[in-house]
């Protein structure tokens, strides 16, 4: 059996050449990751379905541009993935939500509870996020980037950055149910 290495040589190759099956094949061979990464960044399926679907278009029009030498097909086409999300945000109507100056500060949430958590309860309180501030959460706790290169991305500097962060955390904080705690 040939290593994977050269599978997905063989099947860049084909998308270089418009070939409609090699296209298929990658997108299906990425789908189920990047449909997780697009609903991440996404308020609901249909959105997510839209950035990723224009991701792919964008991978499938630069793939010449992809360089095995300088990061993984995966890591590539998640970087794009990404980069979709973010320029489908912005085309968006801003939804931009803000605290009340009267709202506490939330409770610290012990660890414990959020691994009581599913996935999907995790997933629907990160899109429940004011999108800038979810935008940021994903970028900088899911994707690894720094406050520096969240500010360049956005347009914004390093401490808006940083206070999109913080209201992540204290936004998700107040809304992990205390019962979760007791369960």
């Amino acid at each position: 059996m040939p290593p994977i290495e050269d599978d997905i040589s063989i099947l860049i190759k084909g998308c270089k050449e418009n070939n409609r099956k090699a296209q298929e094949r990658l997108y299906t061979l990425f789908y189920e990751a990047m449909t997780l990464l697009c609903l991440r960044y996404t308020k609901n399926a249909q959105d997510a379905l839209e950035v990723l679907n224009n991701g792919f278009l964008k991978v499938f029009k630069k793939i010449d541009q992809y360089n095995p030498a300088r990061a993984a097909l995966s890591t590539w086409i998640r970087t794009i993935m990404v980069n979709s999300a973010i320029d489908f945000i912005r085309t968006q109507k801003p939804s931009y939500t803000s605290l009340s100056e009267n709202e506490e500060e939330a409770p610290a949430v012990e660890n414990e509870a959020v691994s009581k958590m599913d996935a999907e309860e995790l997933l629907t309180l990160i899109r429940n996020l004011p999108t800038t501030t979810q935008l940021v959460f994903n970028l900088y706790i899911m994707e690894g980037y720094s406050h520096s290169e969240i500010a360049s991305m956005l347009g914004v500097n390093e401490g808006t950055s940083r206070w999109h962060l913080s209201e992540a955390r204290k936004i998700l904080k107040r809304h992990i149910k205390p019962q979760q705690l007791e369960i």
